[in-house]
Order: C-alpha cells, then sequence, then structure tokens
C-alpha cells in the first residue's frame, strides 16, 4: 500500500566542492538523461582512478581496478569511500575515517577535485526530466548564496529538515524557502 517517487540524488561542482541536489519525479525512461548520467558516472571513475595513481605515487599503493571495473559494468557509481576501503584493505589505513583524514579528504595527499556538472546544470536537467529540484542539505556547504541562483534556474525546493541541520538552519532555510517561494523537503540520508 506504499506508493515510491521517483528520484534521484545527484553530485554538483561548484568551485570545487560538492553540492548535492535532489531530484524528485523524474522520467525514469529519458534516453538523454540516462547518457548524461553515464557520462557523470565516468567523470567519477577518472577521479578514482587519479586517486589511486596519486596514492601509488605517494607509496600507499591500492588496487582498484575490479571495483572501477565492477562499476563500470554495472553503472552504479563509485568515489572516496571505495577508495578509503581499498586504502584499509591494502593496510595503509586502520579504517575509513583513517584513510579520509590522513589521505582522501580536501588539502589531503590524494584527494583529487571532483570534476562534473554544475549545480545549474542539474537542475535543468532534472527539470527537463519533469522532475522537482532541491537543494540536499544545504547547511554542510556554507552556500546560501547558491540558493536565489538555483532558485532562478527552476529549483522548486529545500532540503531544510535534515540531521545535520541545528534548529537555527532549520529556521533560516525554511524562512528563505518562504521568501523564495520554494517548498520545504526533509531527508534523513540514509
Amino acid at each position: 500500500g506504499l506508493g515510491f517517487v521517483p528520484g534521484i540524488e545527484m553530485t554538483a561542482v561548484d568551485r570545487g566542492r560538492d553540492i548535492h541536489i535532489l531530484g524528485y519525479f523524474i522520467d525514469t525512461h529519458d534516453a538523454a538523461f540516462d547518457a548524461f548520467l553515464v557520462e557523470q558516472r565516468a567523470l567519477r571513475r577518472v577521479r578514482v582512478t587519479a586517486m589511486a595513481e596519486r596514492l601509488a605515487s605517494l607509496g600507499a599503493p591500492v588496487d582498484l581496478d575490479d571495483v572501477v571495473a565492477a562499476a563500470a559494468q554495472s553503472g552504479r557509481a563509485i568515489g572516496r569511500p571505495a577508495v578509503a576501503a581499498a586504502l584499509v584493505a591494502a593496510g595503509h589505513a586502520t579504517d575509513l575515517q583513517d584513510a579520509f583524514d590522513r589521505y582522501l579528504a580536501e588539502g589531503r595527499p590524494g584527494h583529487v577535485p571532483r570534476i562534473g556538472a554544475s549545480p545549474v546544470a542539474i537542475v535543468e536537467w532534472i527539470r527537463r526530466v519533469g522532475g522537482f529540484a532541491s537543494i540536499a542539505h544545504p547547511g554542510k556547504y556554507g552556500r546560501d548564496d547558491l540558493i536565489p541562483l538555483l532558485a532562478e534556474h527552476g529549483m522548486a525546493a529545500i532540503e531544510v529538515f535534515h540531521p545535520d541541520h541545528p534548529e537555527p538552519d532549520v529556521q533560516r532555510y525554511r524562512a528563505l524557502a518562504g521568501t523564495l517561494g520554494l517548498a520545504v523537503t526533509g531527508g534523513s540520508d540514509y
């Protein structure tokens, strides 16, 4: 008796940082959108491969060939968590957090900046496939200036309610949604 909404969370890139955009009610059978998603996943594989090369040059080699090949074959996205797991498996880190802290976080020696579509492009794609775009957990980015710009390009909502949003953020984003005429969404991230 439950209804489901077709949706997606996409990673956009702005000034080298990830910005997550949610898309609700998307057309899951749009061939052009599927091709765009294939291209975005390919860029993620390029980044992961570059991280592996950088780690090898630092004396912390990891074997990602099988992981990258499996991601390519399945069409699944791959990212830093897979590299972190490989660092742990190779004995270069004690756990995933250690892998990020020592190697993969922004500014660390194994980090490779993300490449990909801009937040505006992602919002426009979601709209093109009949979707309803919402910026995910904006309190994590420190980029509230993006919200009016994305609203101008058709973003329909702000994820106001999120476990990483303390009450002042909830109130600020709720007010901003009202000012910009945007809907309010919420999520757990899991």
